[in-house]
Order: C-alpha cells, then sequence, then structure tokens
C-alpha cells in the first residue's frame, strides 16, 4: 500500500492533492508540527535521514523529496495522466514549470524566510538583492499565466501540482503580496474550484484557511 505520510503544512501536501487527482488508493498518516518551534516531531524526521518533508513508502520502499515522489507515483500510478511526453508541443514548458518551483520560487521563499529572521536593515544589500530574485520569479509566474491556462498550456499538470504550494501555504512561512501578481490569483481561483486540490487539503490541513490570494 502506497502510504503518505504527510507534515502539517508542509510540500507533503503536494503528494496528498497528486493522489487525489489521479485518484489512487493510498493510505495517509499526518504527522503535526510543534506548535512552539513549527518543526517536525522526531517520529518524522525518522522516517528518512534528511527529516524533511514529503516522505512516502511504498511496500519496501521509502522515497523522499517531493519532485522524486511525484515522479515515481506518476510513473508507477498514473497511466500517462497529469504528464506530457516530448511529442507534445508544449513538453518543454512542462519541464520547465515542473523544476521552476523547487529550483527558484520555492528557494527564493526560504532564503527570504531566513533573511527575514535577522532583523537587517530595510536596505541591506543582500536583502534587496534576494527580495529582487524572488519578485523576478513572481512576475514571470504571473506573465506565464497572463498567457496560459495552467503553467504548462491548457492542460493541468504535475507542473501546477509542484507550483501551488510555493504561492500559497509557504506564505506561512515567508509572507508575499499576491495583490502584485494578479494572473497569479486568477490561477488559484482555478486551481481552488478542483474538487481534488479541496479534498487533498481538507484531509491533509484540516480546518487550515487556504491562502490563495
Amino acid at each position: 500500500m502506497l502510504t503518505v505520510h504527510h507534515l502539517g503544512k508542509s510540500q507533503s501536501e503536494r503528494i496528498v492533492w497528486l493522489c487525489e487527482e489521479l485518484g489512487i488508493p493510498y493510505e495517509l498518516k499526518r504527522y503535526m508540527r510543534d506548535p512552539v518551534t513549527m518543526l517536525a516531531p522526531a517520529e518524522y524526521k525518522a522516517l528518512h535521514p534528511i527529516g524533511a518533508a514529503p516522505v512516502i513508502t511504498d511496500a519496501e520502499l521509502v522515497l523522499a523529496e517531493s519532485g522524486a515522489v511525484v515522479d515515481y507515483i506518476v510513473a508507477k500510478y498514473g497511466n500517462g495522466r497529469l504528464v506530457l511526453g516530448p511529442a507534445d508541443p508544449a513538453f518543454a514548458q512542462f519541464l520547465y514549470w515542473l523544476h521552476f518551483a523547487n529550483g527558484s520560487l520555492q528557494p527564493g521563499m526560504g532564503r527570504m524566510m531566513i533573511l527575514s529572521r535577522l532583523d537587517l536593515a530595510k536596505d541591506n544589500p543582500t536583502l534587496l538583492a534576494m527580495k529582487g530574485r524572488l519578485d523576478r520569479a513572481y512576475d514571470l509566474l504571473d506573465a506565464r499565466l497572463r498567457e496560459a491556462e495552467y503553467l504548462a498550456g491548457s492542460a493541468f499538470t504535475t507542473a501546477d501540482i509542484m507550483t501551488v504550494f510555493s504561492v500559497t501555504t509557504m506564505r506561512y512561512f515567508q509572507p508575499y503580496d499576491l495583490q502584485r501578481c494578479p494572473n497569479v490569483v486568477k490561477y488559484l481561483g482555478r486551481i481552488s474550484a478542483r474538487a481534488a486540490y479541496r479534498r487533498a487539503m481538507e484531509k491533509g490541513d484540516p480546518g487550515m484557511a487556504l491562502l490563495l490570494s
């Protein structure tokens, strides 16, 4: 049985959502963060040597890293769904945006989260440089969503599943004003209308307000 070990308010929400979109059987095990430190509990850290979310188990397999987990699940259980192949004209766009979240957007959010805790002056050069890089990532995302319904084009894919966490739940840890990105806000409206997304968020983080604007 495929088991998704879901840490609350974490990138493992991507995996719950993926399973709901595919409609595949899976077991969900939820773990809560420490209310003071907001860190994962010891039992979650013990699942994998890296000690971070997400983690899945599938028979004897233990696998971490959300990109690897997404690729594994769609390859083994997806039957070609939610991905584009090299014959598709949008294949390159699919690949770019599939890797954009954890290659550009999520690291930018993470760096700003760390810098924001250092109480730096607002004109600190490092802070300004990192903010500029994050703004450019959001601007690129907003420009893409001005011309396309979903990140790969007209089709909803795993590229969307990878990206949405960074512009929603991640903002609990590093706030970002989405009002400067109206196309991202409209896109999140389309995402929130997906029944599988709503099911996944309610199962994984019941009662959590969804940061969709």
